[in-house]
């Protein structure tokens, strides 16, 4: 199964195709891969950020032609149109401050046989929701975690994006990336893109000096 998600032309590619699937977010492609035969019409999927988890809703969106929505969006006058969708994606859930709308939007997907993602940081049961309905409603929500990168996928992310600018690295550096550099999918990215126009704008190779001073020039 591949592979990563990758710069391809300096855009961010967010195809199923695009993301690597390795231990810790194998249960939740699973369940994108699946639909539309989930048990229900709503899942969740949860970690810290960088994990992943943004671009599996993307994945998710694309597949299942959803509408994706931010927590300003999820508000009692907009209810009635998010419905009236296919599939939804709801990013930041727990961001959302008019509880009463979700309330809605939850019952109202459900009743028209829609189907609703929603990405957090914690599980829906953890949510700080007041409403006791709509906290039933979210606890009961399967709740998928992605962690984040371990080490092995790390390498394996950064081996592939500097490949694929054609830039050649020593293992030292991949290992003192691994050691220093932040855990996510989007530091990674950007960390290669500057090493890269680093070394182009320097005319020097890439190397544990170089990364080193990109990273402490945060």
């Amino acid at each position: 199964m591949s592979q990563l998600t990758l710069d391809l032309g300096h855009r961010p590619a967010f195809g199923r195709e695009d993301f690597w699937v390795a231990p810790g977010n194998a249960e939740a492609v699973g369940w994108i891969d699946r639909w539309p035969a989930w048990p229900g019409h709503a899942l969740a999927l949860f970690g810290p950020p960088g994990c992943g988890k943004s671009h599996l809703a993307q994945v998710f969106a694309l597949k299942a032609e959803a509408r994706i929505l931010a927590p300003g969006d999820v508000v009692t006058a907009g209810v009635a149109d998010m419905i009236s969708q296919k599939a939804l994606v709801l990013e930041n859930g727990e961001a959302v401050e008019d509880h009463a709308a979700l309330f809605h939007l939850f019952n109202g997907v459900r009743e028209n046989g829609g189907f609703l993602l929603l990405t957090s940081r914690e599980p829906p049961a953890r949510w700080p929701v007041a409403l006791p309905d709509l906290k039933s409603r979210l606890s009961a929500v399967p709740a998928v975690r992605i962690a984040a990168p371990d080490d092995a996928m790390v390498e394996a992310v950064l081996v592939k994006l500097f490949a694929d600018r054609q830039v050649t690295v020593a293992p030292e550096v991949i290992a003192y990336l691994v050691r220093h550099m932040d855990r996510s999918f989007a530091a990674m990215r950007s960390l290669v893109a500057r090493a890269d126009g680093l070394a182009l704008a320097e005319k020097r190779p890439v190397t544990v000096p170089l990364v080193k001073s990109i990273l402490e020039a945060k």
